[in-house]
């Protein structure tokens, strides 16, 4: 790894890190010795980076600190490029349009050489995916699962049956043949998942969730984990999170 690549490595894991972090595990983390911490540290110390701390104490990246424009690896640049492009496998057209603007920015800020490997990469991903949903808003969701208010939607299950329910959205799962919305259901008091092209009316509500939205998705995630739609689950009724405090 280029030094100018570790420092900035340095940097980034500074501004993500909760607590102060040792050279210890700075040095864990970028597989380096202790003794390159510490002088990368005060390398950038010098060059005013705002790092505080010691050895032995731990550091931390004053707050507000902006770091000069990316530069971005060919690997980097290829993994931008597949994943944005993954995105329209999604159905989810405020994602899809997310992604060119992504695209569009990262690739003013190129040089022409990795421009030119950007604008046209030597793969290709298929737009094959999950139908966009005729009805259900995925950008409406994504709002209500961030401000965490409840949904109200008519719903037509795989039978064909048709119900109103109140729903408190926690999660947004994409896959190939569909796009489910994970959620709290006050009908039946649980978490059900929900396919986002069976829902027939669909309107955001005002109310807030009762419970805190990550209090909801920890304990979903705890019940049916992240590798499967678990849509089928027969598992015993969840209890209602604690109150919001």
């Amino acid at each position: 790894m280029r030094r100018s690549d570790r420092l900035f490595d340095v940097i980034q894991a500074l501004r993500t890190a909760r607590k102060p972090m040792t050279a210890a595990a700075l040095a864990e983390r970028l597989e380096v010795t202790v003794r390159t911490i510490y002088r990368d540290v005060a390398t950038l110390q010098a060059r005013r980076v705002p790092i505080e701390g010691a050895a032995g104490l731990g550091y931390v990246l004053r707050r507000g600190f902006d770091l000069p424009p990316l530069m971005f690896t060919a690997d980097e640049i290829d993994a931008i490029a597949v994943a944005m492009r993954m995105l329209h496998r999604t159905g989810d057209h405020g994602l899809q349009s997310a992604a060119e603007s992504v695209l569009s920015k990262v690739t003013v800020a190129l040089p022409d050489s990795l421009r030119d490997h950007l604008a046209a990469p030597q793969f290709f991903v298929s737009r094959d995916g999950a139908p966009r949903p005729p009805v259900a808003d995925l950008a409406a969701i994504r709002t209500a699962i961030r401000e965490e208010r409840k949904l109200q939607i008519a719903y037509s299950d795989e039978k064909g049956e048709r119900t109103r329910r109140v729903i408190w959205p926690i999660a947004i799962a994409y896959y190939a043949e569909s796009t489910l919305v994970s959620a709290w259901c006050e009908l039946r008091d649980d978490f059900r998942h929900f396919r986002a092209d069976r829902i027939l009316k669909f309107a955001a509500l005002d109310e807030r969730f009762p419970v805190r939205g990550k209090t909801l998705f920890a304990r979903w995630q705890a019940r049916f984990g992240t590798d499967d739609k678990a849509a089928s689950s027969t598992r015993p009724r969840s209890s209602l999170p604690q109150q919001r405090s």
